[in-house]
């Protein structure tokens, strides 16, 4: 195994690795560091002076073939492991999401003192860390509003636990819901429900200090303001929504056109055989 040492802000990674994917690790050391700080920051934890380890994994490793092959990535307590073989899926777009994914994995586990914080909690949060909300996150709720029924709080982790259709909509309807909660209540709410867990209250204690209401109640309000029409809105506003209509309409104009030529050149085909 290969090791290589970087700090990214407050943040020091150890990245191991077996030689053939050392070109991987040498593509993860050059990721911009200033894209990183902002994760310590939504988390509330100071992690210098302890490095994150992070294990580069093959498909030939005992450890890849016991895992689904959608999983991409995951982390235990403070160790990451990563399989760059291995496509992302969603909430993911690329191995640098992967990685920022779950690097908040393991600094939620070291701000919460190592207390257990729900899944549906600890993977939205990591969704808000990981990258700006997307079109395509908001298409997906929409998505598993249609198709699909409600969905509590405890039936969100169990998800986690299903298939690759299951954890694809347990990380939509929890994405937006954490992030429904940073928008309503401050950025800086899950930072402030970890420092109460690391102080000893439980995860619905501190919630319920921070938010003002307990889970269950906010996942009521949440589900209370879901309206399909109000999801359909940034969609249809969205400028790449209209990109794709302006781009289907010039391409009906231009279908229409060389249809209309293709007539008329047929209409002077015809004259010219009766001349």
């Amino acid at each position: 195994m290969t090791l290589s040492v970087r700090s990214i802000a407050s943040i020091e990674l150890r990245i191991e690795s077996p030689p053939e994917l050392s070109a991987v690790r040498t593509g993860l050391q050059s990721i911009d560091l200033r894209r990183f700080p902002d994760i310590a920051t939504l988390i509330g934890v100071d992690s210098s002076g302890r490095s994150i380890q992070v294990e580069l994994v093959p498909e030939s490793f005992n450890v890849a073939r016991t895992t689904p092959p959608w999983v991409a990535g995951f982390t235990t307590r403070d160790n990451v492991v990563i399989f760059p073989s291995r496509s992302p899926t969603y909430p993911s777009n690329t191995l640098e999401d992967v990685l920022r994914h779950e690097i908040v994995h393991a600094l939620i586990w070291r701000a919460s003192g190592g207390q257990s914080v729900p899944r549906w909690f600890n993977e939205g949060l990591a969704m808000e860390a990981e990258r700006e909300r997307q079109l395509a996150d908001q298409t997906r709720l929409l998505y598993q509003l249609v198709s699909g029924s409600r969905a509590g709080l405890a039936e969100l982790d169990r998800l986690f636990d299903g298939g690759e259709n299951d954890q694809s909509r347990a990380y939509a309807l929890s994405g937006a819901l954490v992030h429904d909660i940073l928008q309503r209540h401050g950025s800086n709410v899950g930072a402030q429900i970890l420092e109460r867990m690391r102080g000893g209250m439980t995860f619905d204690e501190a919630f319920s200090k921070v938010v003002g209401v307990f889970p269950a109640t906010a996942e009521n309000q949440f589900w209370d303001r879901q309206r399909i029409w109000t999801n359909w809105v940034p969609i249809l506003g969205s400028t790449t929504t209209l990109w794709i209509v302006v781009t289907l309409l010039a391409l009906i104009a231009i279908y229409r056109r060389s249809r209309l030529g293709r007539e008329i050149e047929k209409c002077w085909e015809q004259e010219d055989g009766e001349d």
